[in-house]
């Protein structure tokens, strides 16, 4: 009901704006919406001012501000534009935790991961970028600590961090799950760690540890090409392939095998891939099955 000086009863006041009752005699308990008047029997009162500065609290309620900041704006004791940014900072950071759990439940479904794991994945995909190159820092470190490696490679190696974006994709976030698993993976770090120790040895020796620079391109191309072919390793091919090899090389077969051999592994691989997918460099191709096949035509 409408009062006869132009007021408005709570009830109408409900009607008018689509508030709950409850809603608006709330904000005025809480000094937000003060009544205009008073009915004789108590019943509260509002003007068209007060309708006026209940949309306000509408507006700022529905854009997340607290009753705090709302009553701030309605004393003017802060600007809407100076919360709005600060809210804004906060929705960004709301926004970035979202789409973590989304990324960490896509992985779980994923995976069928357990309880455990779930616990794992959460904790790594909110780590922060230092937290993440303190990682792979210590995952190069144990590699290689005591070891008397070339020193320029492996600081190539170390100095390749994942740099997620502030907005990542979920492929991205899942990629980083997927590569802090990996580098902290005991049987992985066993295994590059055995390559550095190849590695070491080699340095020692002043041998050669790797191909002559700019024949591993090629040869890997002519070994997938050969393999997409469905030719076997012993092929005229591979025959050939094998020779080229170990001639660059300057030793026998089987040496060039074991060394190549050696320093292959699917999970090396798809370590650069994750970094790649992470850092959004170029994709790295998958050339491990291309590496098999010469390995094994070395040694057919």
């Amino acid at each position: 009901m409408r009062g006869v000086d132009g007021s408005f009863t709570i009830g109408e006041v409900s009607r008018r704006t689509g508030l709950p009752v409850k809603t608006i005699r709330f904000y005025s308990d809480e000094g937000l919406l003060p009544p205009a008047d008073r009915t004789s029997s108590g019943y509260r009162l509002y003007d068209v001012t007060a309708m006026a500065r209940l949309e306000l609290i509408k507006t700022l309620r529905e854009l997340g501000l607290g009753l705090t900041d709302v009553a701030a704006v309605l004393a003017r004791e802060t600007s809407v534009s100076r919360l709005a940014h600060r809210h804004i900072d906060a929705l960004d950071e709301q926004i970035r935790r979202l789409r973590l759990r989304r990324a960490v439940l896509r992985a779980v479904v994923k995976r069928q991961s357990e309880l455990e794991e779930v616990k794992l994945m959460n904790k790594l995909a909110s780590m922060s970028d230092e937290e993440r190159a303190r990682l792979v820092d210590e995952f190069w470190r144990e590699v290689s600590e005591g070891l008397t490696v070339d020193p320029a490679f492996y600081e190539r190696m170390r100095s390749a961090k994942p740099e997620l974006p502030d907005d990542p994709s979920p492929e991205q976030l899942e990629a980083w799950i997927e590569f802090a698993e990996l580098i902290q993976d005991p049987e992985f770090r066993a295994a590059i760690r055995r390559m550095s120790e190849r590695h070491a040895d080699a340095v020692s020796a002043d041998a050669e540890f790797s191909p002559p620079p700019g024949e591993w391109a090629n040869w890997s191309e002519r070994a997938q090409a050969a393999l997409d072919a469905g030719l076997p390793p012993d092929s005229a091919e591979g025959r050939a392939l094998a020779d080229d090899v170990a001639a660059a090389w300057g030793t026998d077969r089987a040496t060039v095998a074991d060394r190549i051999a050696a320093g292959t592994d699917s999970r090396a691989e798809r370590y650069w891939q994750l970094l790649a997918i992470m850092n959004g460099w170029p994709a790295v191709p998958t050339r491990v099955p291309a590496v098999e096949w010469l390995t094994a035509a070395l040694r057919a």
